[in-house]
């Protein structure tokens, strides 16, 4: 089984990264994909947890916005880490998210909402990338929600009257560096509806045109007929499907390998990036 897209609470995962290995050997993972969003602080103690049995993509998935305000996650892997421009987008976005966060945080307690930045930030494991799940474990640990789940649907939302953007690439400008670090890119969950609002399906074509080598059909977040239109897109431009869990440990619903990649679309997926980069043991 074949798991591209997971993450560890180097961004806003509940399991650390070797907790996060090991239950990938448990279930029987072949192939594992770690994406903690903006960073690869999770990278090293993964690697030192991998045994025989299961391969490592390392990666990240990147935060990007379109020209015209659509929140886009880009998953980067295979990349080389000593690529300094595309490691310095990734600090600036992660930087960002400190002073947004403070403004949303603002905006709950004008509302009545009594939270603090400290209380989120006691919720951030050390190294981590802020986010506001971060934000929505403190609501929990509070009493404000009762999950994850509730404190987005509430209060956290792209289409809440509570969020802000943060700085981001745009989504060429992901592609670019990952390809120009000799990586792979590949779309995450494009056609997620219920984040808020998608891309349009003509966009597609200026990502491919910038190297981007595929798009995450298969997830939960995606209805039958997004992933039928996408199996399409994917025919259409030549480029590789994969399907993941978007696993967050405890943090959200979606369940490790509930959605998988195929071995062959794997394989040409690995092919693309300019260097062998899976870890194996």
């Amino acid at each position: 089984m074949i798991d591209l897209h997971t993450h560890s609470n180097a961004s806003d995962g509940t399991d650390t990264p070797g907790e996060l290995i090991n239950m990938a050997h448990a279930a029987g993972l072949t192939v594992l994909g770690l994406m903690d969003h903006d960073t690869v602080a999770g990278w090293q103690e993964a690697v030192q947890y991998l045994r025989p049995g299961l391969s490592l993509v390392l990666g990240s998935e990147i935060s990007c916005e379109t020209e015209d305000g659509i929140s886009v996650h880009m998953l980067g892997a295979l990349f080389d880490p000593e690529y300094k421009p595309l490691m310095d987008v990734l600090a600036k976005t992660r930087e960002s998210r400190y002073g947004r966060m403070e403004r949303i945080v603002g905006r709950l307690n004008d509302a009545g909402v009594e939270i603090s930045m400290a209380e989120v930030y006691a919720q951030l494991s050390e190294g981590a990338t802020l986010g506001r799940p971060h934000l929505a474990d403190a609501m929990v640990l509070k009493g404000i929600v009762k999950n994850r789940e509730e404190a987005f649907n509430l209060y956290l939302s792209n289409s809440s009257k509570f969020y802000v953007p943060h700085y981001a690439p745009t989504p060429v400008e992901a592609i670019s560096l990952i390809k120009a670090a000799g990586g792979v890119a590949v779309i995450a969950h494009p056609l997620a509806s219920l984040r808020g609002r998608i891309v349009s399906v003509e966009s597609f074509k200026t990502m491919v045109e910038a190297g981007m080598d595929g798009i995450e059909v298969s997830h939960r977040d995606q209805t039958p007929e997004a992933q039928e239109l996408l199996r399409g897109i994917v025919a259409e431009y030549g480029i590789i499907a994969t399907g993941s869990s978007d696993y967050h440990g405890n943090g959200k619903l979606n369940q490790l390998a509930e959605f998988t990649t195929k071995p062959e679309a794997f394989e040409a997926l690995e092919a693309r990036a300019d260097k062998r980069r899976v870890v194996r043991k």
